[in-house]
């Protein structure tokens, strides 16, 4: 399994949001957390599904002073696109309840990049989720962020809480790359990644 392939590495995972720490526990890996910090900025003109992949090649590019010759690092960033624009963190309720508006009665993608990195190899990949959302009532916008104040969360909004359960019509991809990780692709990349390195 793959935490037996794994007994020879340090995991680092370069993030300190709740969900990704809890989804790649799930993967039943050790591994070590150390939240990383960047500008994500990106360049214009990039098409919006590659920013997720970027911001992560960015996150991984801030070990490179620090990566030791058994770490294999992952950083992801997810992001929401909907009416051609990303959908970020709201950070304060009254734009959290503007971006659930926007997200209302439509469709929208959940995009998120990863990037895994030991010190001689990088190997970048994206998963997109396509999310339904009903038409949502104000009364429910306002008593989910009021309640679960999804202010750290991208496009103001977790699948696993309430507003989830209630809102959310279907998906056509991961469950779990909404979540925060596509913790499918990451098992698989890894177990790739880790036949390379014995090849070496």
């Amino acid at each position: 399994m793959l935490n037996q392939l794994l007994k020879n590495y340090r995991v680092i995972l370069g993030s300190a949001s709740p969900r990704r720490k809890q989804l790649l526990k799930n993967l039943d890996i050790d591994f070590t957390i150390m939240p990383v910090d960047i500008n994500e900025n990106y360049p214009n003109g990039l098409p919006l599904t590659k920013v997720p992949e970027y911001l992560s090649q960015k996150k991984a590019k801030a070990f490179e002073s620090l990566i030791q010759p058994d770490w294999i690092i992952i950083t992801a960033d997810t992001v929401v696109i909907a009416d051609n624009q990303i959908i970020g963190k709201p950070h304060t309720k009254e734009k959290a309840k503007q971006m659930l508006e926007i997200l209302s009665g439509k469709t929208h993608l959940v995009v998120t990049g990863v990037t895994i990195k030991t010190i001689n190899l990088s190997k970048t990949f994206s998963s997109t989720t396509k999310v339904w959302f009903k038409k949502l009532e104000s009364q429910e916008i306002e008593y989910y962020v009021e309640k679960y104040k999804p202010l750290d969360k991208a496009g103001a909004y977790g699948i696993q809480e309430w507003i989830g359960y209630i809102g959310i019509e279907r998906i056509d991809g991961s469950y779990y790359n909404v979540v925060g990780l596509p913790v499918q692709k990451i098992y698989t990349e890894l177990k790739s990644l880790l036949k390379t390195l014995e090849q070496k």
